[in-house]
């Protein structure tokens, strides 16, 4: 009988400890991920009378790493130029709903290839973000990615996605001739890497939201709904319910280069 209990015991304890059953719940985790996720665009430094639109604007997304100061998002939302006559800067946007923050930003680190940046942003350090091992990712596993589709129309609302890695894909599609190929699908298809396959829709805003575990919330990749979709939905005109994210190995790759 005691060695019945004890064999009792012992798997009561085993189920207690189960990482499964220690896990959180998706909303816990989007509660924690949550206020990691900041916006990317530009703003103008307040009470400039010759600014004619808006003093900022929001177009993509970004989340904290490292020391809480550092931004990762994808290298095509860093506009090409800033109007510096009138003091326009890169900024990060952190907050929720009316209350935001606006962070001066300035590019680290790039990586064009892979479309990504790393931003260094002034102020406070706020919440980071841990980063997963991509390696490990497996088709079929649930993921879910946090960011703005529509960017702050009604305020700083982080907005959040929940899909499966449905494939893990090279991006650059073969054409159906060679004529219709393009300078850049030329260009990936000699060089190529691997991709998540998401079965969630994106959209614009949403670029540069964290993939993440909907376990742990440890990152798992770079949402990208522009770079990778150029390549292998180029001929799509509306979304399609098919998302796909830079693995987070190319991230740590980014922050262990040296800065630019």
């Amino acid at each position: 009988m005691r060695h019945f209990l004890s064999t009792i015991s012992l798997y009561v304890m085993a189920l207690v400890l189960s990482p499964a059953l220690l896990a959180d719940s998706l909303p816990d985790v989007i509660d924690k991920v949550r206020v990691s996720i900041v916006g990317v665009g530009t703003a103008y430094p307040p009470r400039q009378p010759n600014i004619k639109g808006p003093p900022s604007s929001l177009t993509a997304t970004g989340f904290l790493v490292g020391n809480g100061m550092q931004v990762v998002t994808n290298a095509h939302v860093i506009p090409a130029k800033l109007d510096v006559d009138n003091n326009q800067t890169l900024a990060v946007f952190s907050g929720r709903g009316k209350s935001v923050r606006v962070h001066p930003a300035r590019v680290a680190k790039i990586d064009k290839e892979h479309d990504l940046a790393l931003l260094d942003i002034q102020g406070p350090p706020l919440p980071a973000l841990a980063l997963g091992d991509s390696e490990g990712v497996r088709e079929g596993q649930e993921v879910a990615f946090t960011g703005f589709p529509i960017g702050a129309i009604l305020g700083l609302y982080p907005v959040t996605h929940r899909g499966i890695v449905s494939v893990i894909t090279p991006i650059a599609r073969p054409a159906d001739t060679s004529r219709t190929l393009t300078a850049t699908q030329l260009e990936r298809m000699r060089n190529p890497f691997y991709a998540f396959q998401l079965d969630a829709t994106a959209y614009p805003g949403n670029s540069g939201s964290p993939v993440y575990e909907i376990d742990t919330g440890r990152v798992v990749g770079v949402l990208n709904s522009v770079f990778v979709k150029e390549s292998r939905e180029s001929i799509l005109q509306k979304p399609s319910g098919i998302s796909y994210a830079i693995p987070v190995s190319y991230v740590h790759a980014l922050l262990s280069k040296g800065v630019q």
